[in-house]
């Protein structure tokens, strides 16, 4: 009498780099593939507002302490630079996963490291360099478009958000959440983040 196996759980990571932005795209997505697949979703981490080159976003470490913990069997991404935008930090990452048996797979580009494949190993250190690489040349051209600007006499730059330090740690000494103070003080998650990590 065959037993049947247990059904797959899966961990899904999205991230955008901006508060403005939403990761509902990659989120409707990633749910559908787990769904295709009749895997269970043991967990969602989405990190709004957080450069790719940050190693410490807040849902992404969350993510790695609760795969240490093996509370799931593979994470799914929309594509692998969701995940991190330098080669070193991807690669030190998937590896960490891959050491605690869980396998990592990014759902558009095809890359799926749940079987000792060297080509899908060769693909995503490929993949990964295009996406560091990527990242460089829209910071380059950014820097140029902005010197540009700046000479014509144009202010360049995000407008500082204004908040007050003292409310937001009361809000949060009262037990508010970061999303709540947020709300309250009319600031984005990630500022409020920094704001009292500082």
């Amino acid at each position: 009498m065959n037993t049947p196996t247990a059904p797959v759980r899966v961990a899904i990571y999205a991230r955008v780099s901006t508060t403005d932005q939403t990761c509902e795209t990659q989120l409707r997505e990633l749910r559908d593939y787990a769904s295709r697949r009749g895997w269970v979703i043991a967990q969602e981490y989405v990190d709004t507002g957080w450069s790719g080159a940050k190693a410490a976003r807040p849902e992404l470490l969350r993510l790695l302490a609760d795969a240490e913990q093996h509370y799931f069997d593979t994470v799914i991404v929309w594509k692998i630079d969701r995940f991190g935008r330098t080669v070193l930090q991807l690669l030190q990452n998937v590896n960490r996963l891959k050491a605690w048996g869980i396998s990592f797979i990014a759902t558009t580009q095809g890359i799926d490291t749940s079987d000792d494949n060297p080509m899908a190993t060769f693909i995503l250190h490929v993949m990964a360099a295009f996406a560091e690489l990527e990242r460089s040349m829209i910071q380059e051209r950014v820097k140029v478009g902005m010197l540009t600007a700046q000479r014509k006499g144009i202010v360049c730059g995000r407008r500082k958000a204004v908040y007050d330090r003292d409310r937001a740690r009361a809000l949060q000494r009262a037990g508010s959440s970061v999303r709540e103070i947020g709300r309250a003080l009319g600031v984005g998650k990630s500022t409020v983040a920094r704001l009292l990590a500082a």
